[in-house]
């Protein structure tokens, strides 16, 4: 983690995310909720203005300003059901960056987007395109990543977030910014 950055979680909340194989009996959700809490607070010791929040499944909501505080509110109004659209809310994740990097209200050393997920995207191609195109629009290898971490064992979801931490250069990506 990096100061002078902003911090972005993309937190999943499609309807496998209810599913109860974590540790202790708990579902995909609740331990997310335990990983979002964790990291928010990380995040707040380099970015004190707050994080920017995401769930997303058909549909995404955005959260600005996000302290570790308002992460048990966010997963109280919000509980586990439809699908996997991780494109449209990467999409809106990285215009939101883009626009603030034009305008010069960026952190200088760029930003950091945070996936939390348990299984495969609706779209594995559009999912990849966004990445591609956000990764041309960069002058720097630091100035973006993308971090995605995994709830659950879905074996599919594994090759695809590991197809998109190693392959997209090969793919047409400028840069490396993702890792799994």
């Amino acid at each position: 983690m990096m100061e002078n950055r902003d911090y972005t979680l993309i937190i999943d909340k499609s309807g496998s995310m209810s599913t109860p194989d974590q540790p202790g009996g708990k579902t995909r959700w609740q331990a997310a909720q335990e990983s979002t809490l964790a990291l928010a607070r990380k995040c707040e010791q380099f970015d004190p203005d707050g994080i920017t929040v995401y769930l997303f499944s058909g549909r995404f909501r955005r959260y600005d300003n996000v302290t570790s505080d308002k992460v048990n509110q966010i997963y109280l109004e919000n509980e586990p059901m439809g699908r996997t659209d991780l494109a449209g809310v990467l999409q809106d994740a990285l215009d939101n960056y883009f626009q603030r990097k034009a305008a010069g209200e960026a952190k200088p050393n760029g930003e950091t987007i945070i996936v939390i997920t348990d299984g495969e995207p609706d779209d594995r191609k559009a999912v990849m395109r966004v990445i591609i195109e956000a990764s041309r629009k960069i002058d720097r290898d630091e100035e973006l990543a993308i971090s995605l971490i995994q709830v659950g064992k879905d074996r599919t979801a594994t090759e695809f977030l590991k197809a998109l931490d190693d392959q997209l250069q090969a793919a047409g990506a400028k840069f490396d910014i993702v890792d799994t």
